[in-house]
């Protein structure tokens, strides 16, 4: 299958992949909002922000997904208000049904980033977690947040692929794939009928979705060209990202009710190890471009 040519089809592809992807997305990708999930989503807007994320004020989350991020600053009481929008109906109405059992109260809008259906100055901040490589016009949505933000609110993005981390990110993941059939035997562990498959989610589509990675270079132009200031592009996660991707891979390879209880723990509690390892000795020290992760921070004058 050709790769898609414009940015109506990357729309498309997005659209059917992550809707047939929903079901299974949060307990693949370990979505919390307990305590754990909370610290971690807190963790990162500190981060990005440079501050303690409290009376964050009336907020718009791109590409929420199952509402990861707005559904637990809600819960901590850090926002006013949650409007989440995703390309993907079937995102949000998982999203729907996370905010409905924790008793929360939101707003959903399926649309894409570029044609938000908000009025000017509607939020005191935008948005977004692994979002943005998505996206066919970057410098469009840009321009999308400064428009509807209302003036000195925020943009605040996390989780976005680096070009170079990729690249170094790949090693592990090639390592751990050729290790998998013994990683299995060891762990007597039942092999997976689709490696790495997402749900219900064409794995043909998956190669067709991340349509960007970047260097720090790429998020700060389509930033400065919307007229946002104050830009801030910082990286986020080497070590940890590391051995998460191995344990990833490996864990792809297997039916995952037959993944033992206890490696499960080891993976979940070394990430979280090399997190603060990352954190206190190599982000803010190393140049931001070789982390897997990138954020991004900028305000509407």
């Amino acid at each position: 299958m050709a790769a898609p040519a414009t940015a109506e089809e990357i729309r498309d592809v997005n659209t059917r992949y992550h809707d047939d992807a929903a079901a299974t997305y949060d307990a693949k990708w370990g979505i919390d909002f307990g305590p754990i999930g909370l610290e971690q989503v807190s963790q990162k807007l500190r981060k990005v922000l440079g501050t303690e994320p409290t009376g964050l004020g009336d907020t718009l989350e791109v590409g929420a997904g199952t509402g990861y991020f707005s559904l637990n600053l809600l819960l901590a009481g850090q926002i006013a208000s949650a409007t989440c929008t995703d390309i993907s109906p079937g995102m949000l109405r998982v999203l729907e049904g996370n905010a409905e059992r924790l008793g929360l109260d939101v707003t959903t809008a399926a649309c894409d980033a570029e044609h938000l259906p908000f009025e000017d100055e509607s939020f005191d901040l935008v948005l977004g977690h692994a979002v943005l490589h998505h996206l066919p016009d970057l410098e469009a949505a840009f321009a999308e947040f400064r428009r509807v933000l209302r003036p000195g609110g925020r943009v605040v993005f996390a989780g976005e692929p680096s070009r170079v981390g990729d690249r170094l990110a790949s090693w592990p993941k090639t390592l751990a794939f050729k290790a998998s059939p013994l990683w299995r035997r060891l762990m007597r562990a039942s092999e997976a009928g689709d490696h790495g498959r997402h749900g219900g989610a064409d794995p043909l589509l998956e190669t067709m979705v991340d349509v960007h990675a970047f260097v720090p270079e790429d998020l700060e132009r389509a930033a400065r060209a919307s007229g946002l200031v104050d830009v801030n592009v910082r990286g986020e996660e080497l070590l940890a990202n590391w051995f998460g991707w191995a344990n990833r891979t490996l864990e792809a390879t297997a039916d995952p009710d037959t993944v033992p209880w206890a490696w499960k723990v080891y993976a979940y509690r070394g990430y979280l190890a090399l997190q603060a390892v990352d954190r206190a000795l190599l982000e803010g020290r190393l140049p931001a471009a070789i982390f897997y992760n990138l954020m991004i921070s900028a305000r509407r004058p």
